[in-house]
């Protein structure tokens, strides 16, 4: 059984009400981590979230007297092979790119070769109550080492892992039983088919280049990369009963005003019919990385664009400002993020 998290939307059909799962996996996005410094602070971080592009420009400002170098990571959560294998993944169709968010990164106005590192991972127990955060501080038991002397690629290419199992010799499937890499549902000394093996790893990414911050000065730093975010179908009721709406409205902090929105964008006709039915993102951005570095973050500014006038919105989050007909800013001063930012954009359907 997959977890929630890859099972994350709901189907809402009026009149007559039934609520099922039809969601696609993705991932949560984060900023840039330097270890826990107090040499240097992010005086600025402009932070921009899109439906298919995430751009963030910070200042960051040395306090000492010194130089100060190091790595600048930016991490992705584990993706689970088996996930993609049991459900649809909002991944880049070319999924054996080595960049695969097309991440890109400039340092004062000059984009930076940028290296990418391939982990693999038995990830912890599934923990609905764990922060997002957790994705990334202790993302599982690295088992990189064990799959490279089965000769295994690092890829998320779930049929050239299969290809690649079934090569093996009986003997070395026994050794990837008995690690935890894998579940066989076969005869023994028969070669399993793709139905038969169940990976149970997941690969994580990390972006990352040497930086250096001069003693005493600013140093700008922008990166960019494709937004990949969960969701799947989804409907809306006003008022909310259902318990699964109720903790979705929770979540998102969803107001009366935005249930009124959300029915008035999703409803639809077909023939006699009337729906209420959409497709919705479940946007996730981890804030909470910025606290890797000295104090707070000087000013703050958060723009996100929904995409479509017709598209709905709702975050837990003081101060968002409508600027258009498809962004939203919100700024703080001196900010401390004391929470992750969980973003609904949903999207009406236009069935033909």
């Amino acid at each position: 059984m997959l977890p929630t998290r890859f099972l994350c939307a709901s189907l809402l059909l009026l009149p007559t009400a039934a609520f099922a799962n039809d969601g696609y996996g993705g991932l949560s996005a984060t900023g840039l981590t330097f270890g826990q410094t107090e040499a240097v602070a992010m005086q600025e971080e402009d932070l921009y979230i899109g439906p298919e592009k995430i751009k963030v420009a910070y200042v960051f400002q040395n306090l000492t007297d010194k130089d100060v170098t190091g790595e600048v990571i930016f991490p992705l959560p584990p993706i689970m092979l088996a996930a993609m294998m049991e459900s649809a993944y909002n991944l880049p169709e070319d999924i054996g790119r080595e960049n695969l968010m097309n991440f890109k990164a400039v340092v004062d106005g000059i984009e930076v070769p940028v290296q990418i590192d391939r982990i693999a991972v038995i990830e912890p127990p599934w923990d609905e109550n764990a922060p997002l955060s957790a994705q990334y501080d202790a993302p599982g038991r690295d088992v990189t080492a064990d799959l490279a002397a089965l000769g295994l690629p690092l890829t998320l290419d779930t049929e050239a892992i299969l290809a690649a199992i079934q090569s093996l010799s009986q003997a070395q499937r026994n050794e990837m039983a008995a690690k935890g890499l894998a579940d066989f549902y076969q005869t023994e000394g028969v070669a399993p088919l793709p139905d038969d093996i169940y990976p149970t790893w997941s690969i994580v990414l990390r972006y990352h280049w040497t930086q250096t911050f001069p003693a005493g000065k600013q140093v700008q730093i922008a990166h960019e990369y494709e937004s990949h975010p969960p969701g799947g179908l989804f409907g809306w009721e006003y008022p909310v009963t259902s318990d699964y709406l109720m903790d979705e409205k929770a979540r998102y902090c969803v107001d009366d005003g935005t249930s009124k929105a959300l029915v008035k964008a999703l409803t639809y006709k077909d023939g006699s019919d009337t729906y209420t039915m959409g497709v919705a993102d479940n946007i996730s951005y981890v804030l909470r990385t910025a606290n890797s570095w000295a104090g707070p973050i000087g000013k703050f500014r958060l723009t996100l664009d929904k995409g479509a006038a017709e598209n709905v919105i709702s975050l837990c989050a003081d101060g968002l400002k409508k600027t258009g007909p498809t962004t939203f800013v919100m700024e703080k001063a001196n900010f401390t993020p004391t929470r992750d930012l969980e973003i609904l954009l949903a999207k009406p359907m236009h069935p033909e």
